[in-house]
């Protein structure tokens, strides 16, 4: 019992320090970049989907789950080139659980650097609890009653809110440079007078180039994700080898937080499969078993002739 309140402990602090899991951290983030960046809706000229399913520090009691779906296509409307894209998160820790839905439109221009993405995306946040809240009593032999700070909502609480960010994605065959901030207008959650917080506005830089290595058959792919909320930071580096550009496997490193080893493959018809295996190296690692994060993602160029053999660019 003890082991299961300082986990929680824990876990409440860690959720602070991780910008309170508003934005939802993924290992396989260069494979789910519509989640942060709108600017990224379309830019692969296709129609892609992905579902994606997180276990972080699995083991513990109300550890984070995280089940994403996300959608994006490249359109013309209105006479100029873009892309549309939708995010649907589902985000679970604790006693508390986050939803949110977005949709995301993208400008493109060509450029002499390769293609740039203009993103917006506009949805809802949705905030909700449901905890019993216990305080143990103190070395007085004190026992505070539930309910007796009315700061801590007690029972289930709900909350939607309307959120809003904008994103910069330059793309080629070789490179991805993207600038993204989440919750731009740092909407408020409000519970009662005392009972509220707000989503804090989020800064994202994320890039990645492609090396052909001697043997033409590999080829090495690494790239970063840096997050922040000015208060806090958090950066993964991630590299990939990449084998017949069908076969995947590599490491990632969250800088003090977790090593992370990378699996996948892509099939002819565009469909993949990935998998990763996050080795918690903070103080959480004695609660939990480390994290467990699976996809499963489709791509189709409606264009191809389909008797092609495919080849994605979903890495870029």
């Amino acid at each position: 019992m003890k082991k299961k309140i300082c986990f929680l402990y824990l876990l409440l602090i860690a959720n602070l320090a991780a910008f309170s899991q508003r934005d939802p951290q993924f290992t396989n983030n260069m494979h789910y970049k519509l989640g942060v960046n709108p600017g990224v809706a379309g830019a692969e000229g296709t129609i892609n989907g992905i579902i994606l399913n997180r276990y972080q520090w699995s083991g513990g009691d109300g550890a984070p789950e995280t089940l994403v779906f996300s959608a994006d296509a490249a359109i013309n409307a209105f006479g100029a080139p873009g892309g549309i894209g939708l995010n649907i998160v589902s985000d679970k820790i604790g006693f508390e659980k986050n939803t949110q839905v977005n949709l995301n439109y993208a400008y493109h221009k060509t450029v002499g650097w390769g293609k740039l993405g203009i993103g917006v995306s506009f949805g809802v946040y949705n905030q909700s609890t449901n905890g019993k809240w216990e305080v143990p009593e103190d070395n007085l032999g004190i026992y505070t009653q539930p309910g007796s700070d009315p700061a801590i909502p007690q029972g289930e609480v709900s909350q939607v809110a309307l959120d809003a960010g904008i994103g910069l994605y330059l793309s080629s065959n070789q490179y991805f440079i993207g600038a993204s901030v989440t919750h731009l207008n740092q909407a408020s959650i409000k519970y009662s007078d005392l009972a509220n917080s707000f989503l804090a506005r989020h800064y994202y830089l994320t890039g990645g180039y492609n090396i052909k290595l001697a043997n033409p058959l590999f080829e090495l792919r690494p790239s970063f994700l840096l997050k922040s909320d000015i208060a806090t930071w958090q950066l993964d580096l991630n590299t990939n080898v990449v084998f017949n550009e069908r076969f995947w496997g590599g490491i990632s490193y969250r800088v003090q937080t977790a090593v992370a080893l990378l699996l996948g493959m892509e099939m002819e018809n565009g469909l993949r499969f990935g998998y990763s295996f996050d080795l918690t190296t903070s103080k959480l690692a004695t609660y939990g078993y480390g994290s467990h994060e699976i996809f499963i993602s489709y791509s189709l160029n409606l264009e191809r002739n389909r008797n092609q053999k495919y080849k994605s660019i979903r890495f870029l």
